[in-house]
């Protein structure tokens, strides 16, 4: 076959893909190995255990599932967090959710949910700007004055803030709230590991800054924030 200028460029083009797809499917291990590493020895499932810490910053997600039932991860990590506030292990609670689409929530629903298992109004602060796990950390850093804190989510997803939250100079260990699906039945598990590489993206290539942050809020000195719904 005789090798014209389009044949070569067309070979050159799909080898580069190839090349592409062969270092994204290799990098994928590394990731994973660096943000297990950045929690390594952070992570803790007790009360008894965990070191106390000012603040416990709860990771929000939604209340209810695509199908309308009742989201079994948003409730264990509302239970995790009044476990803690409960044990004297943190003092005050910073609630961080997405609330920018109309009717959605996640601090404001998390907030209602801590209100209700009898956590202080006074001992809740919300962010309401904390559209992603980076954004929670870094706004918790930058807008709330914090230097380290307690991650309050399930295991998958405190493995990834503490990474976030190491390689921008924060000190956060995590509280493991349960595992909802340990089966991966609903897939969680799998878009995590996409997650994690996407964190290691965000920290090493891209370097991704929040999306907003605002005005600065002291916690235990300024009153606690609360967040406008979406109209």
């Amino acid at each position: 076959m005789v090798q014209t200028p389009r044949n070569k460029m067309i070979r050159r083009i799909l080898f580069g893909l190839l090349l592409l797809v062969v270092l994204g499917i290799s990098s994928v291990p590394a990731a994973l190995a660096l943000v297990r590493k950045a929690a390594a020895g952070r992570l803790y499932s007790t009360t008894a255990e965990i070191p106390h810490r000012q603040v416990g910053l709860l990771l929000g997600c939604s209340r209810r599932m695509g199908n309308g039932t009742p989201n079994p991860f948003f409730d264990s990590r509302v239970r995790a967090a009044t476990e803690l506030f409960r044990a004297g292990k943190v003092d005050y609670l910073l609630v961080s959710g997405d609330n920018h689409t109309k009717g959605y929530d996640e601090a404001t629903d998390m907030r209602d949910a801590l209100l209700q298992e009898g956590v202080p109004t006074e001992r809740i602060y919300s962010d309401c700007a904390g559209f992603r796990t980076l954004d929670s950390v870094v706004r918790a850093r930058d807008v709330f004055g914090l230097t380290q804190f307690t991650v309050i989510s399930q295991e998958f997803h405190n493995q990834r803030a503490i990474f976030l939250a190491s390689h921008n100079g924060l000190d956060a260990i995590g509280y493991n709230a349960q595992d909802e699906d340990l089966g991966d039945v609903s897939g969680t598990h799998q878009r995590e590991r996409i997650a994690k590489v996407k964190a290691a993206l965000d920290v090493y290539i891209l370097h991704t800054k929040p999306h907003f942050l605002g005005s600065k809020v002291a916690v235990g000195v300024d009153a606690p924030t609360l967040c406008s719904r979406a109209q």
